[in-house]
C-alpha cells in the first residue's frame, strides 16, 4: 500500500494536492493562463531540491552546535543546449568567513544526502491509469 496524495482542481489553472494534512496549492503564470496565485508545479519541484539539501545542511550545523546564521543555499538551474529542459542544477552553500573550514566539505556531503536528489538520480517507475469511481 502506497502513500496517498489527492490531487484536485482549484478552478482555472489552479491544481491542489492534499497530503498528510496539508494542502499544497499550485497555479500557472499569467503567461500560461493562470492567476499567479501560487507557485507553478515545476517551481515546487525545483524548490524541493534546494530545501531538501537545506534540511541536511542545517541539521549538520545543529548537530555540531555550529550557528547557521549567514548560511544560505543558492540554487541555479541551467537549460540543456537543445532547449529541451534542465541540463544542470548547481547548488552553492554560502557560508560566512567564521564557518569552520574543516566542515566545509562535510556540508557538501550532507547536502548530497538529499532524498529528492537521490530519487532524481534513481527515478521511480511511473504508472498512470484511469479508474472509474462508482457513486
Amino acid at each position: 500500500m502506497g502513500n496517498t496524495m489527492i490531487i484536485t482542481s482549484g478552478g482555472g489553472k489552479k491544481v491542489n494536492a492534499e497530503y498528510r494534512g496539508f494542502t499544497i496549492e499550485t497555479d500557472q503564470s499569467a503567461r500560461n493562463g493562470g492567476e499567479e496565485s501560487a507557485p507553478e508545479p515545476f517551481s515546487l519541484f525545483l524548490a524541493s531540491i534546494g530545501t531538501c539539501a537545506g534540511i541536511y545542511v542545517f541539521s549538520f550545523c545543529r548537530q555540531r552546535d555550529i550557528p547557521a546564521d549567514g548560511i544560505r543555499i543558492v540554487q541555479n538551474h541551467y537549460g540543456k543546449e537543445d532547449g529541451s529542459g534542465i541540463g544542470k542544477i548547481a547548488i552553492d552553500i554560502e557560508v560566512p568567513e567564521a564557518f569552520p573550514e574543516k566542515y566545509r566539505d562535510a556540508l557538501v556531503k550532507a547536502a548530497n544526502l538529499c532524498a529528492v536528489k537521490k530519487h532524481i538520480q534513481d527515478p521511480p517507475v511511473f504508472e498512470v491509469a484511469t479508474k472509474v469511481t462508482r457513486g
